[in-house]
């Protein structure tokens, strides 16, 4: 029952994302995949149910799970950075499942009987066939894994110096695909049981109908923000680099940017006096490039200034103000009639679970311990 689930599933989740208004090429992959994915549980259950036709399936199926890391690459890549998706360098990702499918395309002709004959035959070359493909399918799995989970990172620093609020772009979507395909190979590479294997697919397919449809990009027409999106040119910084002992490598990242000390300093303090006066920061959709052309200057000129200057990245700055207008405002009298949360989002805030991280990262209080403690000062 629940292979039928998981092959209608993916069936109708394939219909809805290739049929929708507006589709693009990360939709078109997705819905691919999806495909692909009904096919391979189909075989399988056909399989095990020994339908009239289930001998069929037997050898075209053999390439199918090598097809899942690289779908799960492509359209991760597709949503990150569309603009490095060229037919060319993915032809790459396919060459691996090709070969195979060449080298079965022989049995897969067989006549029934002879397909059976063999696999129950269980012959030294078989097993050796079976045991280059498993390891074939462990590097594939590996290194797919890895190379995606780079593509996120990646991603994500982007984001941190292009938004100072991550719920516009939230990357959960992608973290389920990724997440739920890593914990698949695990139980490929480790448990080896079919059961178990096409069960935990059919209930991954299940998970990302949920979630894709409580996930705003994917069934509707509305758009995942993508590195294209972002403003050209500018320079990403990974958080943990922001710490004590790493200036010189932040003056190698910014060693071409054209800005000199004096004009970074200038700018620095037009920031400042910005922030200060406009408390720009209480809008919770503030961007990078909003704030740079608000200030006439080139979106990786500020970057620079506030990776170099204030020692963290765009996100981190401006959530840093916002919690500092928050513990200012929370402690006037005029305000103690309101909720901190109901003040936290006239900081800027739009997330609960946001707030709560800064201020806990920021004060190393909770925002009710914190008022607590300025009360008894």
């Amino acid at each position: 029952m629940i292979y039928i689930i998981g092959i209608f599933t993916s069936l109708f989740l394939s219909i809805i994302i290739l049929t929708k208004k507006g589709n693009n090429i990360a939709d078109r992959i997705l819905g691919i995949w999806m495909v692909l994915i009904a096919l391979h549980l189909f075989a399988y259950f056909s399989y095990i149910t020994k339908l009239p036709y289930h001998m069929s399936f037997v050898g075209i199926n053999i390439p199918l799970p090598f097809l899942h890391g690289p779908f799960l690459y492509i359209y991760t890549l597709a949503l990150c950075n569309p603009g490095r998706l060229k037919a060319g360098k993915l032809m790459i990702h396919i060459i691996l499942p090709a070969v195979i499918l060449l080298i079965v395309l022989p049995f897969s002709f067989l006549p029934s009987n002879e397909k059976l004959d063999i696999i129950e035959g269980n012959s030294k070359s078989s097993q050796l066939f079976s045991s280059a493909l498993f390891m074939l399918l462990t590097f594939s799995a590996v290194y797919y894994v890895l190379i995606t989970n780079k593509l996120l990172s990646e991603h994500r620093k982007r984001i941190l110096n292009h938004f100072s609020s991550q719920e516009r772009i939230n990357l959960n979507w992608l973290r389920i695909l990724f997440y739920g395909m890593a914990l698949l190979w695990i139980l490929i590479i480790f448990i080896r049981d079919d059961r178990w294997i096409f069960s935990a697919g059919s209930l991954f397919v299940v998970y990302m109908g949920y979630f894709g449809i409580k996930q705003a990009g994917i069934f509707t027409n509305k758009t995942i923000i993508s590195d294209n999106e972002l403003e050209p040119g500018l320079v990403s910084i990974n958080p943990e680099d922001t710490v004590a002992g790493r200036p010189p490598q932040e003056k190698r990242k910014y060693a071409k940017s054209g800005l000199n000390t004096e004009s970074s300093r200038s700018l620095h303090r037009e920031l400042t006096l910005l922030m200060e006066s406009e408390k720009l920061y209480t809008d919770a959709e503030l961007t990078l490039f909003q704030l740079s052309s608000i200030l006439k200057c080139q979106p990786n000129h500020l970057s620079q200034v506030i990776n170099e200057s204030e020692g963290v990245n765009f996100y981190d700055y401006i959530n840093n103000l916002r919690i500092e207008e928050f513990k200012r405002l929370v402690l006037l009298p005029e305000n103690q009639r309101f909720t901190l949360l109901s003040i936290a989002f006239e900081c800027g805030f739009n997330s609960k679970s946001t707030f709560n991280r800064f201020f806990k990262k920021n004060t190393n209080l909770s925002p009710s311990e914190y008022i607590k403690k300025q009360r008894i000062i």
